[in-house]
């Protein structure tokens, strides 16, 4: 079997999306001020979530018709 590059890959920005959703949530209020009162530890968590998930998926059903 080929070494599939995307498990990997899925798993490690998972692992990020993760770290970066948990300190978007427990942070306080003084990472929001200086990012114009967004919570970009949260969004971008949530974006690495999403990519982490298509990784995973296509590499889970790949060749599946």
């Amino acid at each position: 079997m080929p070494f599939d590059l995307r498990l990997p890959i899925g798993l490690m920005f998972g692992l990020y999306g993760l770290i970066l959703v948990a300190t978007g949530l427990l942070g306080g209020p003084q990472l929001t001020q200086v990012s114009l009162g967004l919570n970009m530890n949260l969004w971008w968590g949530l974006v690495l979530l999403v990519f982490a998930l298509a990784m995973l998926a296509s590499w889970k059903f790949q060749g599946r018709k």
